[in-house]
């Protein structure tokens, strides 16, 4: 067989396998964590080339698995592996004679008779019989024991009063204003005093369609954790991927960042493990 051939065809392979995983890190650079275009090429590029080097220096080093003739534990003269030697069978004892087999199972057959006989049946103790015949006749009664006192009763004026309940706002929430019939959501000029959330905290939002939503008029959690069906709508036809916002649930999880709460995904962010 031809060693140089193996080595060639495994390092062909490993080349095509590391260009592929570089294509698929730039699919997803580009289109799931929204990089641009050259960036995502650049480091696929590179995990590509990576790939094509060290896959054939780990994969391809001892492909083939062939031992040249003459080699040690190979062809005729060679050493007898431990595989190749066979068990002797173990040469039987001559120890167990059938006279040893007898005083054996005469001194099994002497010490069960010597255990049985040192077991006794159980005696009466003194008293016993009269004790079982008694059984059952002590009974508790109810009159021997003592009524559980019951707390007295505090006086009207002890009593704490009532805790008032909050009187009802009269308007808890402002009523929503309705849909537009566009669906357009509303919309912001520019972010409100104290400048905008940062948007990149929802789980599906990058750097890139941060700046889309600004563009659109997106500054904060609030706005996007009230968006309705058809305001979703609106927003999803001026994306570049269909189908985000729902997919990822923008609105759930903006009414938690919108309370000051938080996400897994967004303390990811905060810690800088994302971007």
């Amino acid at each position: 067989m031809n060693h140089a051939g193996s080595k060639t065809s495994c390092a062909m392979w490993c080349m095509i396998i590391g260009g592929a995983i570089g294509l698929i890190a730039f699919l997803l650079l580009w289109l799931v964590i929204d990089w641009s275009v050259l960036s995502s090429l650049m480091l696929g590029g590179v995990i590509a080339a990576v790939g094509a080097v060290v896959f054939p220096i780990v994969f391809c080093s001892n492909s083939t698995g062939l031992v040249e003739p003459g080699s040690a534990g190979v062809g005729p003269g060679s050493a007898p592996t431990a595989a190749d030697a066979k068990p002797k069978a173990a040469a039987p004892t001559t120890s167990s004679t059938p006279a040893a087999a007898a005083n054996t199972a005469t001194a099994t057959t002497t010490a069960a008779a010597s255990t049985s006989a040192s077991v006794q049946p159980s005696k009466f103790l003194a008293g016993e019989a009269e004790l079982s015949e008694k059984k059952g006749e002590w009974k508790y009664e109810a009159e021997d024991k003592p009524a559980a006192k019951k707390p007295a009763a505090k006086k009207a004026a002890d009593k704490k009063p009532a805790a008032k309940k909050p009187a009802a706002k009269s308007a808890v929430k402002a009523k929503a204003a309705p849909v537009a019939k566009d669906g357009q959501p509303p919309l912001l000029s520019k972010a409100r005093d104290g400048g905008a959330d940062d948007l990149k905290q929802i789980k599906g939002v990058g750097p890139g369609l941060e700046k889309t939503l600004n563009e659109l008029g997106f500054y904060h959690f609030d706005q996007i954790a009230g968006w309705r069906k058809k305001e979703i709508a609106w927003v999803d036809e001026r994306l570049k991927f269909k189908g985000r916002i729902e997919r990822d649930d923008w609105v759930k999880q903006c009414k938690t960042l919108a309370k000051g709460g938080a996400t897994e995904f967004s303390n990811r962010v905060k810690k800088g493990d994302v971007y």
